[in-house]
């Protein structure tokens, strides 16, 4: 039985071809079973083939539509020659973007010795990783913003390069033992055994940025101390780099010691989320206090994340902007 062939639509701009030197480059911007293109797609409305020979065909969607997947294409096929890794989450940001894609230089990209290289997918991430890497004019470097923009890993990523490279003593990752509805002390185990949980997302990126084999060696050398808020008064930290992470959840007492901490050769970042506070309703946030008292003070930077930077799922964006929404219609 014979078809009738389909007519073709009037007007039907034809495919652009996109050439680039590398074929082995476009494989890896494509990614396993084109994994990445068919992120593209989805997100800009276009069709993108494939052929070989170091070409990539575009076709479908508006003009707007293909010339940002052009730009897309050509930021991520940078990035590929840089060395680093292409994934659906980094072109799902990568489309996020403005006019000005992310720069893939190497301003914007933490390569850890012996472990991996970590780029910044969005333009708040760029910002944060510059000022994480300017010596000269940042000593303190706070990242605020929602879950899921990178404000730890990257910190961590930027620690353990310092550490791997010798060019600090120690990497030293710290957060408050602060949860939403339980207290320690109903938890079974000693006091390690009861601090371990709260921990377990800092020792998750440090596996992302050094491996565990490189993160158990430095831990027995106590290279790399990950330890609560509390462990840290009376201390002087020299010659290493200081991560405080989940500052939201400290109260004014406690960042006021904790920035205090920082000795000579020290630089410290400081990770948190003011949306999501687990203090009682009577206890302001150290974080806010800080940001609000500290603004003005040289030597330090402030990089505020929005939802166009997140970066963890797709999904994690949309839960951002229903809860963003939620709280403006009840005035939260």
């Amino acid at each position: 039985m014979s078809r009738t062939p389909r007519p073709k639509r009037a007007g039907r701009a034809p495919a652009e071809t996109l050439h680039f030197d590398d074929a082995a480059h476009v494989r890896a911007l494509a990614g396993p079973g084109h994994a990445n293109l068919i992120a593209l797609e989805t997100e800009l409305g276009v069709h993108v083939e494939a052929p070989g020979g170091g070409q990539l065909l575009l076709s479908g969607g508006e003009k707007r539509a293909r010339t940002d997947a052009a730009r897309v294409i050509h930021s991520l096929y940078a990035r590929v020659e840089s060395g680093l890794v292409i994934d659906p989450e980094t072109v799902r940001a990568a489309c996020r973007m403005d006019d000005t894609p992310v720069s893939a230089g190497e301003e914007t990209i933490i390569r850890v010795p012996r472990g991996v290289s970590f780029a910044a997918r969005t333009n708040g991430q760029a910002d944060y990783v510059r000022a994480l890497k300017d010596e000269t004019r940042y000593d303190m470097i706070f990242g605020v913003g929602p879950a899921g923009t990178g404000k730890t890993l990257l910190a961590v990523a930027w620690g353990a390069a310092k550490l791997a490279r010798g060019e600090i003593d120690r990497l030293i990752i710290t957060r408050p033992a602060v949860e939403a509805g339980e207290r320690l002390g109903f938890l079974p185990g000693d006091l390690n055994e009861k601090i371990d949980p709260y921990l377990l997302p800092i020792w998750d990126s440090l596996r992302d940025a050094l491996t565990q084999k490189v993160v158990d060696k430095m831990r027995e050398e106590r290279r790399i101390e990950v330890a609560p808020l509390a462990f840290m008064r009376g201390r002087t930290l020299n010659r290493a780099f200081i991560v405080c992470d989940e500052a939201q959840n400290t109260t004014r007492a406690q960042m006021r010691m904790m920035l205090t901490r920082l000795g000579q050769g020290s630089r410290m970042a400081v990770t948190g989320d003011p949306s999501q506070v687990d203090l009682g309703p009577r206890e302001p946030s150290g974080l806010a206090d800080a940001l609000g008292i500290l603004g003005n003070v040289p030597r330090i930077a402030v990089t505020r994340f929005t939802r166009a930077d997140v970066v963890r799922h797709d999904l994690v964006g949309m839960i951002v902007d229903a809860y963003e929404q939620a709280d403006k219609t009840h005035g939260g």
